[in-house]
């Protein structure tokens, strides 16, 4: 059974598929925080802004392979170019190959948008790596690695040698956001290899 915090239809706000229509999927739990905030000060990831504890969010709850697809399909309705986004917290403790091949039968591409502690050993159409510092990054190949800018420690320049096609700094949201996005596009200018990814779905109101 999959823990699944939440389901719902919207438009990819982030990276270099950002506009598309996508189902997103997002399973209950991390690896790099509980999601309370009591336990935040001492996560190795202590920015997240997203909610991914418990099932109790739209479409949330413990499915079966069968039962989330059918769940996902009713969602997508009948229209073609189908995506899923599966998400979290971190969507490798709970996705697998089972799962990501019932997708794939029914005509789904499937993305990934990971911490990439966890390596993927079965096909997925779409991975997107978020690194975070002070974690131990394993999946080092992908479509794009989207890192958040910026974090207290990390050195950009270690990416450059990993194989992804995108390259994506993204300003940390928060208290410090305006400026954030300030020091991101200065970055961006500076360094041509870096692309740069806003969140259009909050810009857009969509979730």
């Amino acid at each position: 059974m999959y823990a699944i915090k939440e389901i719902y239809k919207t438009i990819q706000g982030e990276g270099a598929q950002a506009g598309r229509t996508a189902v997103f999927v997002r399973f209950s739990g991390c690896n790099l925080w509980t999601g309370r905030e009591k336990h935040r000060e001492s996560a190795v990831c202590q920015f997240c802004d997203t909610d991914f504890v418990g099932t109790d969010g739209v479409n949330g709850g413990s499915y079966s392979a069968t039962k989330l697809l059918e769940k996902i399909e009713l969602i997508w309705g009948e229209t073609e170019n189908r995506l899923i986004v599966f998400t979290g917290g971190e969507p490798m403790l709970q996705l697998d190959r089972v799962l990501a091949e019932q997708c794939k039968k029914l005509g789904f591409e499937i993305a990934i948008e990971t911490n990439g502690t966890i390596a993927i050993e079965f096909d997925i159409d779409w991975v997107c790596v978020s690194p975070k510092h002070g974690s131990e990054l394993v999946v080092k190949e992908g479509n794009e690695l989207k890192v958040v800018f910026p974090q207290l420690g990390q050195n950009l320049d270690d990416f450059l040698s990993l194989s992804f096609d995108h390259l994506f700094l993204q300003p940390m949201d928060g208290n410090d956001g305006q400026e954030n996005t300030v020091k991101t596009i200065q970055y961006c200018l500076e360094n041509p290899k870096w692309k740069l990814s806003i969140q259009q779905h909050k810009l857009i109101g969509m979730p």
